[in-house]
């Protein structure tokens, strides 16, 4: 029984890591094996299925990650970092801050993906949190809240724009329904989450924490040796402004034209981040002294520190693929067969189930939204809103099968069992609270 080997699977995993110490990467190789068998993959292909699953997972982001960390390094080692951290601190002071840091991420996850988002924000949130003797966690609860949500509910993220196409719904509308139910759901599991968590489990909110894949961050900066704001605050957000001129132009500018296709071109975010790159090379670091050996130095640094975190995301990815290739999503799906649930919140838990079982938003989201758009056609449910609540069950209870949970782990700085009980927990009641947005606009609508 499919469900079943989940659960043996996810025991298995937990028990290597906290109990045996075993390397993460290797407990997750080994579990995706022990389950791949388990679901019925013949012995002779569960090597290629987990190779699979590692490259597809790992391809993917391999070349974010590396011109990600090359970029934050670069930005920390600058200068850049803290300039942004120190002049933040200084306009919304200790107070605010948090609310700074929700804004900031949901505006720059309206056009990233939530891991290029992390990539990004990571080297500056760090600074400040260490500049204001706080924990990092109590700034990175609110900055993933918001990039998750900006992530499940918002064209022109991968997930929503599909399940729009799917079920027919006009990509305007999505958008504009979804900063709706967007914002009260930041609100919530930002600043909301992070008081009762931090009340509720202040143990895990270490202060000085050190991040393997920032490696040693500078502290002791003079004035005259940083770059100027307005500088330090482009180089980082250059990849967020390539990102939304381009999505501009796309619904702007007439197809197949020069400029309209060039701008797409920067926009791509593998583009994008390599041009970011190029440009810190020469605002913060050449024009700012540095040489190139030196500029060097750094990249290699960044991409020894993420090495590991690859192949833990890898790892998350090759879990992932025995689950599908072991045909649980076919499984889930004959259990909602004949469902006798409102259309919103049948979509909902069909595609949070999903979500729980394969660890993989995009293809929860996307099988979610298949079984349920006959749904549309037998009631008067808007689309728009159901692809919003495709979206919010896509991102429940990200665990120990989700590469997203394995980068919040390390970037954060967590132990296993604090990354379940901050993050899985937040994905949790973050799905429900956007649910709960969902049939409020569904009232009006």
């Amino acid at each position: 029984m499919p469900i079943i080997a989940i659960i043996l699977g996810i025991a298995i995993l937990i028990y290597m890591i906290i109990r045996l110490k075993m390397n993460t990467f290797v407990s997750l190789v080994i579990t995706s094996i022990f389950v791949g068998l388990f679901l019925g993959i013949p012995w002779t292909r569960i090597a290629e299925v987990v190779e699979k699953g590692i490259g597809d997972q790992v391809g993917h982001l391999a070349i974010i990650f590396g011109l990600g960390s090359m970029l934050g390094k670069l930005i920390s080692d600058s200068g850049a970092g803290h300039q942004i951290a120190m002049t933040l601190t200084e306009k919304f002071g200790p107070k605010y801050i948090e609310w700074a840091v929700v804004i900031s991420a949901f505006v720059i996850g309206l056009a990233l993906f939530f891991e290029v988002g992390l990539v990004v924000l990571l080297p500056i949130i760090y600074v400040i949190a260490q500049e204001m003797d706080i924990a990092l966690l109590y700034l990175a609860i609110p900055m993933a809240a918001a990039l998750n949500v900006a992530h499940a509910f918002l064209p022109p993220h991968p997930a929503p724009t599909a399940i729009a196409g799917i079920l027919g719904a006009p990509l305007g509308q999505v958008l504009l329904l979804g900063i709706i139910a967007a914002i009260p759901t930041v609100i919530i599991m930002g600043p909301g989450y992070n008081h009762l968590l931090h009340r509720l489990a202040p143990q895990i909110y270490h202060k000085n924490v050190k991040i393997a894949v920032l490696g040693d961050v500078k502290m002791d900066w003079k004035k005259d040796e940083l770059p100027s704001f307005g500088v330090s605050l482009m180089t980082a957000v250059m990849p967020v402004i390539l990102i939304v001129i381009a999505t501009l132009a796309k619904y702007l500018l007439p197809k197949h034209m020069f400029i309209s296709d060039f701008l797409q071109f920067i926009g791509i975010p593998d583009i994008a981040m390599i041009l970011a790159l190029i440009w810190a090379i020469y605002a913060v670091g050449l024009k700012r002294g540095m040489h190139m050996k030196q500029i060097g130095q750094s990249f290699e640094t960044a991409i020894k520190q993420i090495a590991m975190m690859l192949l833990i995301v890898g790892g998350g990815g090759a879990f992932k693929e025995v689950l599908v290739e072991g045909g649980v999503a076919k499984y889930v799906s004959q259990m909602f067969t004949n469902l006798d649930l409102s259309p919103l919140i049948a979509a909902w838990l069909i595609t949070a189930v999903l979500r729980i079982c394969l660890g993989s938003t995009t293809v929860a989201s996307l099988t979610g939204a298949g079984l349920v758009a006959p749904m549309i056609a037998s009631t008067s449910v808007d689309p728009a809103l159901m692809v919003l609540a495709v979206g919010a069950g896509s991102v429940f209870c990200d665990h120990v099968n989700g590469a997203g949970f394995w980068m919040v782990k390390q970037y954060f700085g967590l132990t296993l069992k604090e990354a379940l009980l901050s993050w899985t927990t937040l994905t949790m009641v973050m799905s429900v609270v956007g649910l709960i947005a969902v049939l409020g606009i569904s009232i009006f609508v």
